[in-house]
């Protein structure tokens, strides 16, 4: 398969808010020797390079100039397995949730609670992705990348990439990696991760008493698609905004003014709260108006009511982050990129 690359190609089926811009050059990358060429052509014609995954956790914010390179390499595959566990690999342009189903069809565990998450293999680990109590960075063991400031291969092991809550060495040093594969490990038996409340409840409802990771896995399904909506029907592009951590002096003083406030102490001393919780007491779940809004179920959730562009969901964005600075004293960090002129 040749390097496809396409002029003014519209982005809007590119990204899960469904905004339409266009890319002055797309190309759909298919292999190591393909994103070579494509870079190559790159810095030829003086272009800077975006790399998209499945859009997952973006924003665009308007046209994006140079070249927009999209990852679409195929492939997975069990590496060895080593007693009670199983190193697997992935290309970048893999689905994400199609790989935690094929897991399972394997007998191998850990991934289910990160079913239904949208986007590539590929751009996983540039987030840290997390859900439901389990992140990425607990079941990484390594991947394999393009330095584009050396021109050579490496392989970076958890360490290498400074995972962090929604962040690492990728988000830290942007534009510099490009991600070709990833390596998991994951459990040849059940190792059921129930620490978050509402998955533990519907578990519990069942009544079973063996650990089953496809079950957790459906209900994991159940969950995200009662909360959040399904990006062909709504543009939108998840959780919008992060957590934020506090010190625990801090999370104990708001305490004492919001008993109620939803707290998760963390093994560092600090304390995550939720930022979903800050935005519907502040009066925004379901907010919308002439072409963006809060979702109705979940205030975490920016999304496009029709038509939107990138600068309608920045504004509405930052009214938010504006108000909660104002009413709790607190900064929300947008989750997704901000891409475009």
């Amino acid at each position: 398969m040749g390097l496809e690359c396409i002029r003014g190609a519209s982005l809007a089926p590119l990204n899960t808010f469904g905004i339409d811009e266009c890319a002055e050059q797309l190309c759909l990358v298919h292999s190591d020797a393909e994103l070579r060429e494509a870079l190559a052509l790159a810095d030829q014609r003086g272009w800077p390079v975006q790399l998209l995954g499945g859009g997952s956790n973006l924003v665009l914010a308007g046209p994006v100039s140079g070249l927009t390179v999209v990852m679409r390499s195929r492939g997975r595959r069990v590496v060895r397995r080593d007693g009670d566990s199983a190193l697997i690999e992935a290309e970048a342009g893999e689905n994400w949730h199609r790989l935690v189903g094929w897991s399972l069809d394997l007998g191998l565990h850990g991934l289910e609670n990160l079913s239904l998450i949208p986007g590539t293999v590929g751009a996983a680990p540039v987030q840290n992705i997390g859900a439901y109590g389990v992140e990425l960075c607990d079941l990484f063991d390594s991947l394999q990348a393009l330095d584009r400031r050396t021109g050579s291969l490496c392989w970076l092991n958890r360490e290498d990439c400074r995972f962090a809550y929604r962040d690492s060495l990728f988000k830290q040093q942007p534009g510099r990696y490009v991600i070709l594969r990833v390596r998991l490990r994951l459990h040849t038996r059940p190792v059921p991760r129930l620490d978050y409340a509402p998955l533990a409840a519907a578990w519990q409802a069942l009544g079973l008493k063996q650990p089953d990771s496809r079950v957790i896995s459906r209900l994991v399904c159940d969950i995200r698609r009662s909360k959040l909506p399904d990006p062909a029907q709504l543009g939108n592009a998840g959780s919008f905004f992060k957590n934020p951590l506090v010190s625990a002096e801090q999370a104990a003083a708001m305490l004492a003014r919001w008993p109620g406030m939803p707290h998760y102490p963390q093994v560092d001393g600090s304390v995550k709260l939720a930022a979903g919780w800050l935005i519907e007491q502040a009066g925004w779940k379901g907010h919308s108006r002439e072409r963006v809004g809060v979702h109705r179920e979940q205030a975490l959730v920016l999304v496009n009511l029709g038509g939107a562009r990138g600068g309608d969901i920045m504004t509405l964005a930052r009214d938010i982050q504006q108000d909660i600075e104002r009413r709790f004293g607190l900064q929300l960090e947008m989750e997704p990129q901000l891409l475009g002129n």
